[in-house]
């Protein structure tokens, strides 16, 4: 908000502030959810780290997170008619103005994604007592985000600053990935994990683009997400109820 309000022309930059501002609300319902599973998860990683099956445990409870994420965040873009009524403004004209903000939700969510995700990949460096990648790793992100805003700020305002959010995010999240296998390799299944984020994004841009926020397909499609997501999990489900 505060490189908004510096880069942009001084005609426009208060309005574009606050549009962002008030478009960013919708993105905390999913941001609440990934600090409340990380104050839940990280006492959970530390204590388990002795047992024999830690990284085959660690790999399960990623699969599962990225599940939930990709839930909410179809979800949240299926319900985005109704959500954006939180958003309130002075009168009419303003609650409007906000809400033609509203194309830059999906690119906040997508990066809040990929933000619960690197936390939960950053255990592998906690866990292997080299922190200092972590360190490496944000400072990453933080110039990217930083370079990358005074170019793209004057050109796209407030969407440019979405989508630099989700980039940082994005490479944070490999980058984490891409070391932690190097260094503290986990049995992750990529390729199942990147399906769900795939498929995620494919409903998203089907319910907010190509149906226009149409509540009813857009609920139509995350039933349809949910019903194929218990199907392919149905026997990892089995087996972990059973152990119960």
């Amino acid at each position: 908000k505060i490189m908004l309000s510096h880069y942009l022309p001084e005609s426009i930059a208060d309005r574009d502030t606050g549009i962002y501002g008030a478009v960013a609300k919708i993105a905390v319902f999913l941001s609440i959810f990934i600090q409340a599973f990380r104050l839940g998860a990280e006492p959970f990683f530390f204590s388990h780290a002795k047992q024999a099956n830690a990284r085959q445990t660690y790999a399960i409870i990623l699969q599962y997170f990225v599940i939930a994420l990709t839930l909410i965040f179809v979800g949240l873009v299926a319900n985005i008619e109704i959500l954006k009524h939180f958003i309130h403004g002075k009168n009419e004209h303003e609650q409007m103005l906000y809400w033609s903000g509203l194309p830059a939700v999906p690119l906040l969510l997508f990066g809040y994604m990929c933000l619960g995700i690197y936390m939960n990949l950053s255990i592998w460096y906690r866990l292997s007592d080299q922190t200092r990648y972590g360190l490496y790793i944000s400072a990453a992100g933080a110039i990217l985000t930083i370079v990358l805003n005074i170019v793209l700020i004057p050109k796209f305002s407030y969407m440019g600053s979405a989508f630099v959010s989700m980039l940082a995010y994005t490479v944070m999240m490999v980058t984490s990935y891409v070391l932690g296998q190097k260094h503290y390799p986990i049995p992750y299944k990529l390729t199942r994990i990147l399906a769900y984020l795939l498929a995620s994004c494919v409903l998203v841009v089907l319910s907010f683009y190509i149906f226009n926020r149409n509540i009813y397909i857009g609920n139509a499609l995350l039933l349809a997400f949910l019903a194929a997501t218990i199907y392919f999990e149905k026997n990892q489900l089995k087996l972990i109820l059973s152990k119960k």
